[in-house]
């Protein structure tokens, strides 16, 4: 059996033996797994995947037992952090699956003026929730062993104004139809990237954007879908 399945615990050393979290549990057993299988497993705080037997299957518990260990590296060599307005509809769920496919460090949901989707309270978090799992899953299915965070959802002018400085090596570029070429992403050590939702960002936003070190950069001379334009510059980025 060659399932992988992200727990949220702490593995190792070899020898272990720990209940898998309800989650995981629920999908071994869908899978009909049998005490002496193997998984495979990963916690997420470490480039290492667990080869783990199961010792036990109950009604809803799983107990494994760590047998050794593989270094992975399956992360992009440069990191690229996706800070975006959030598409309407259910195409936030596609984008987060497929930037964590992708390689994305870290995505940042945001609302603009011009948004469709608007969350707060109870709700945000509860879609901020859904969607961390989204990225658990894609993790699994595509084998990293580091899965994305996703931050809690915030205003785009908040957001701007807590970051600060533009110092460091995280190159600040924003996602502009009117911009050409990616020059400005060139010789970077890492990116964070900006990006507005369907109908874009105001021109008062993008002020604000290039005043907090944001440098716009075109992705040619089409126009992208918002779920489309982060994951265009994500697949460049990770294939340069």
């Amino acid at each position: 059996m060659n399932a992988r399945f992200f727990v949220d615990l702490p593995l190792g050393p070899a020898g272990q033996e720990l209940d898998l979290p309800a989650g995981a549990a629920r999908h071994v057993q869908v899978l009909r797994a049998q005490p002496g299988d193997v998984l495979t497993l990963f916690d997420g705080r470490a480039d290492l995947a667990w080869q783990a037997e199961v010792l036990l299957m109950g009604r809803a518990q799983v107990r494994v037992r760590l047998l050794s260990f593989q270094a992975i590296e399956r992360e992009l060599p440069r990191p690229l952090h996706l800070a975006l307005v959030m598409p309407a509809n259910d195409r936030m769920d596609f984008l987060v699956e497929k930037a964590t496919e992708l390689g994305v460090t870290s995505i940042q949901p945001l609302m603009s003026e011009r948004s469709v989707l608007r969350l707060s309270g109870e709700r945000a978090e509860k879609k901020r929730a859904h969607w961390q799992g989204v990225a658990q899953a894609a993790a699994e299915q595509c084998g990293r062993v580091r899965v994305p965070s996703i931050a809690a959802v915030q205003a785009l002018s908040a957001w701007l104004n807590s970051l600060g400085p533009a110092e460091g090596s995280l190159r600040r570029l924003l996602l502009s139809p009117q911009a050409q070429g990616l020059q400005a992403a060139e010789g970077a050590e890492g990116v964070l990237s900006l990006s507005g939702p369907e109908g874009g960002l105001s021109p008062a936003e993008e002020a604000l954007a290039q005043a907090a070190g944001f440098a716009p950069i075109g992705l040619g001379p089409r126009i992208l879908r918002a779920d489309t334009a982060p994951l265009a510059l994500l697949a460049w980025w990770g294939l340069r």
